[in-house]
């Protein structure tokens, strides 16, 4: 990883119910390390200090309530958010975020999403949604006038949300196993 020249922190989102997947993502151990555990390890080759987010400050808004969480409780100026459900992401696509100095969000099929980079100074703004019960990232983004950074493999920014992508991760992660790519 290419050394970056601001200093900031990396957030892992783990604060949520998991409701679609019926039980806690964060205990889910895929090749044999938990969710969290994968996000984390590809956090920790980068040069900024790594927070997990268990609970946020603002109960049942979302990533957003994580978003504010980390927001309103850090000593850094930017913040690379993660979420604790990616089993694939990789450092590389993370530096590529760390490089960054404006607000940034990976860009995938579905629109806005993680990994995203924020200015302590968005907190404002994630105040203002809230308050209005405006959850969504895609707004955040959107009011952010935020870059868009593709990933160069649409696995790096997988998430698992349902049963059936927790099957469909097992799958990739043993296709994996004999095929690797860069990053795992």
């Amino acid at each position: 990883m290419k050394p970056v020249s601001i200093s900031g922190e990396i957030c892992i989102l783990a604060g949520g119910l998991s409701s679609r997947m019926g039980r806690d993502k964060v205990r889910l151990r895929c090749r044999g390390k938990s969710l969290l555990q994968h996000v984390k390890g590809a956090a920790q080759k980068s040069p900024w200090p790594v927070r997990v987010i268990r609970r946020d400050l603002v109960a049942r808004c979302g990533p957003l309530g994580g978003i504010y969480t980390a927001l309103k409780t850090t000593r850094f100026d930017v913040l690379l958010f993660l979420a604790c459900d990616m089993p694939f992401v990789t450092g590389d696509l993370i530096g590529r975020f760390l490089e960054l100095r404006e607000p940034a969000f990976t860009h995938g099929s579905e629109g806005a999403g993680f990994p995203f980079l924020l200015r302590k100074s968005a907190l404002s703004l994630v105040e203002k949604q809230i308050a209005v019960q405006r959850y969504s990232i895609q707004l955040l983004a959107k009011k952010l006038r935020a870059r868009k950074v593709k990933p160069r493999d649409a696995r790096e920014i997988f998430n698992v949300n349902t049963p059936e992508d927790w099957t469909l991760a097992l799958k990739n992660a043993d296709a994996s196993a004999r095929r690797p790519y860069r990053g795992f």
